[in-house]
């Protein structure tokens, strides 16, 4: 399946901009998940943060990706130490693209929010692998096992 629809442009935490052109030559892993600072996000930030170095041994780039500012992404990579970059997508271009943006239930009422979902890509925007709504203790792991045995 393609998910990319279309070009876009969005800020990243190193200052530059992720583009399709940049993700066409890259092997690479997407996670989508739904706001900074929180504890089970930061639980799988610090998941993809611990095993950051075998993604990067297997040839793998990670990027996190939820509808937060550049300013709260820098703060949630300060504070947790998180050694590779985070997509803003405050517009919601690759969660429409994903469709990651889904209902659900808050406290009895029905709201849309980001289902944690992740997807796995190799050079020339192959999809190999997609997740969705995955729970974030140990996530990190099963996709780098992934990545080992299948990729």
């Amino acid at each position: 399946m393609n998910y990319f629809k279309d070009d876009f442009r969005l800020k990243m935490t190193d200052g530059t901009e992720m583009t399709l052109e940049r993700l066409r030559s890259e092997n690479f892993v997407l996670y989508f998940y739904p706001k900074d600072h929180t504890s089970a996000c930061t639980l799988e930030a610090l998941g993809f943060s611990e095993l950051y170095d075998e993604f990067r041994e297997q040839g793998f780039h990670i990027y996190g990706v939820s509808k937060d500012t550049i300013k709260s992404h820098e703060k949630f990579r300060a504070t947790n130490n998180i050694p590779y970059h985070l997509i803003s997508d405050v517009e919601k271009v690759l969660m429409d693209f994903f469709e990651v943006i889904i209902e659900k239930r808050l406290y009895g009422k029905l709201v849309k929010g980001t289902e944690r979902s992740t997807f796995v890509f190799v050079e020339g925007l192959v999809l190999k692998q997609e997740f969705r709504n995955v729970k974030a203790k140990d996530h990190a792991k099963e996709v780098l096992d992934y990545i080992i045995l299948k990729c």
